[in-house]
């Protein structure tokens, strides 16, 4: 289905199949099924090798990296990852998005934003995608703390990656992948100066994490404290849009 155009109008075909292994996680996954092989064929240590073979289908699922419809509207905000959104605030950007970088282009401008934080747990698909698409201006890697991801202070303190896209029409939004207690290895997809298509795959966190995205001036979340989103496919936010959007736990 990679590719496919499909909308609301009933164009396209949809169909399930079993996700991919992104390379990165194949090797683990590999390495832990010798092992528990190697415990159940050669050594004969049973209470060793099936919860060896157990963790390697763990690590084949945490790794997994299904194809995702992205929405190509002009105003819409993609959520970068899936997990559950924990924060909703106002802040002010990380300073690395907002100092002059040398680059010639650029960062964020001062004032407090709308942050979203979405945290993911070892259960969520790991692989981060862009909210909007454009060109890569920067990709700061911070290092720092292993924290618990969902603390508000994680932000300022964890271990941590900055990515800044540019669309074409000059909107620049920003978002940071964070280290948690279990990650330990932000590992990027993309650099200053590539182009990039909106949902496209740019990056993912082993193991557990939290992904911040900093909206526009005058832009307010769609989406709620307590919703889960997918990456690629939950619309986060509309680029200029404002006002309050409640919801029902139940």
């Amino acid at each position: 289905m990679a590719g496919e155009i499909l909308d609301n109008k009933g164009r396209g075909e949809a169909g399930w199949n079993w996700p991919a292994i992104h390379p990165e996680g194949r090797k683990f996954g590999l390495i832990a099924t010798a092992v528990s092989l190697f415990f159940l064929f050669v050594l004969d240590w049973e209470l060793i090798g099936w919860p060896a073979l157990v963790l390697a289908a763990g690590i084949f699922a945490f790794f997994r990296d299904p194809e995702r419809v992205v929405p190509q509207g002009e105003t819409g905000i993609i959520a970068p990852a899936d997990g559950l959104v924990t924060l909703i605030d106002l802040v002010e950007p990380p300073a690395e998005f907002r100092i002059d970088d040398g680059s010639g282009y650029a960062g964020l401008p001062a004032g407090p934003v709308t942050r979203v934080s979405i945290f993911m747990s070892v259960f969520d698909v790991h692989i981060n995608r862009t909210p909007v698409g454009g060109t890569v201006r920067r990709v700061v890697y911070v290092p720092g703390k292993f924290m618990n991801a969902d603390l508000d202070k994680a932000s300022d303190e964890n271990e941590r990656q900055h990515i800044l896209i540019e669309r074409g029409d000059g909107l620049k939004v920003g978002f940071t992948q964070i280290a948690g207690l279990v990650a330990r290895r932000i590992v990027p997809f993309v650099k200053p100066g590539d182009m990039v298509a909106k949902g496209q795959r740019v990056g993912l966190i082993r193991f557990g994490s939290r992904v911040d995205v900093y909206l526009p001036a005058g832009t307010d979340a769609k989406v709620m404290i307590g919703q889960t989103t997918i990456a690629g496919e939950t619309v986060i936010a509309e680029i200029g849009q404002r006002g309050l959007i409640e919801g029902i736990a139940q």
